[in-house]
């Protein structure tokens, strides 16, 4: 098994939902939105599976500052894009309001074959994520920090969470997201391989059946990527933000090193069940940061800011030596003033005690959503000649 250091490089990917700016109920990206976008970000904008989605990825990134840069610039050209064609775009994983039933898919060959392939359950998923690629080149080394990282899946997502409201509907979950997601096949927590060999030859078993064309369409909240030499973690919510994202990205990539670095010393961390590991998943689901989540080797359920600060300790030196530390501690911020969710849920109980309506309330959070998505772009932007060509 390599030693030799990963190169820990990152590239995010986001996607966000189109609101029409009157009415702020989802509206579908026309054509002319998607050309002028592509006309100023190249390939890193594209279509979704639903009409009113659209999705954005960074280039290789060697560090959380430069994905910072490469996403206030994707944030802001798409805000203004957007609000040329009477849009609005949010960065949330779930519409507090809108219907599922009333989308429509993209018209594209991949999309047709989802729908085609899973039916009612992929015509629901009227959800946005965020999906943090780190680059980890070595095979085996991949395979195993896969094996490892899942334990840490669940204090990502409480960090993430902002997707209290489905069709109109407090949920009671900080993120509803995962109960849509988690109807799709190959999804969830991701089983245990022993080798990158055994993973292959389980894929292909899957491939070689013809149900799927690749390993893209394994959904785990962790996953090889089909595409790139990372691994890849699925399971955070899509963060309204920029300054929450990049801290779960930067606590995603220091984790990854954290775990590295273990290994330099024929160390290694604890596997858990699934099955434990499932109920943290849960309660992050269910309860974002206000809860707290097994602590495994205490046996208790212990405070999540507790539980943050020591990952906090634990990965400050690979943090520091990645560079990111200012932003892995501004994880301590989410926990301090709240999840996308607790704001939102925060907006819509304002508006109700003002004596709006249930819908009116829904809309306020819409336009809070609106106002946060470029919350602090211009800290993070890079003078437009030091930009690389799209």
């Amino acid at each position: 098994m390599s030693y030799r250091q990963p190169s820990f490089t990152l590239g995010v990917e986001e996607e966000y939902l189109l609101v029409d700016s009157e009415s702020l109920d989802l509206a579908a990206a026309p054509e002319s939105l998607m050309r002028d976008c592509a006309a100023e970000l190249g390939d890193k904008v594209s279509p979704e599976f639903l009409q009113c989605q659209i999705e954005i990825g960074t280039g290789i990134c060697r560090t959380v500052a430069e994905a910072g840069a490469d996403l206030a610039r994707l944030r802001t050209v798409i805000s203004e894009v957007a609000g040329r064609h009477g849009l609005a775009p949010l960065a949330v994983s779930c519409h507090p309001f809108a219907d599922w039933h009333k989308q429509h898919f993209t018209d594209k060959p991949r999309y047709r074959a989802l729908e085609r392939d899973l039916g009612g359950v992929a015509r629901r998923m009227l959800i946005c994520g965020m999906h943090v690629h780190v680059g980890i080149d070595d095979d085996e080394t991949r395979i195993d920090l896969m094996a490892q990282f899942p334990y840490f899946l669940p204090h990502l997502l409480a960090l993430s969470t902002s997707s209290p409201y489905w069709k109109g509907d407090d949920t009671g979950l900080n993120a509803y997201r995962l109960t849509v997601f988690d109807n799709m096949p190959r999804t969830g927590l991701p089983p245990r391989f022993s080798s990158w060999s055994e993973y292959e030859r389980s894929v292909q078993v899957i491939i070689d059946s013809g149900l799927i064309e690749d390993s893209s369409k394994i959904w785990w909240d962790l996953r090889p990527s089909s595409r790139f030499p990372t691994l890849e973690s699925r399971i955070c919510d899509v963060s309204p933000r920029l300054d929450d994202a990049l801290a779960i990205v930067a606590l995603t990539q220091s984790i990854m090193h954290m775990l590295w670095r273990l290994r330099l010393s024929n160390q290694r961390w604890r596997i858990y069940d699934r099955f434990l590991v499932g109920e943290n998943r849960w309660r992050a689901q269910r309860y974002g940061v206000s809860k707290g989540m097994i602590d495994f080797a205490r046996g208790e359920v212990v405070v999540f800011a507790d539980l943050l600060e020591e990952i906090i300790g634990m990965v400050r030196e690979d943090a520091e030596a990645l560079g990111c530390w200012d932003e892995v501690q501004a994880t301590r911020r989410i926990v301090e003033h709240g999840t996308s969710a607790d704001r939102q849920r925060t907006v819509h109980e304002t508006a109700i005690a003002g004596g709006a309506s249930t819908l009116e309330a829904h809309k306020e959070v819409v336009r809070s959503l609106i106002a946060e998505f470029t919350e602090g772009l211009e800290k993070h932007a890079v003078p437009a000649e030091s930009q690389p060509p799209a």
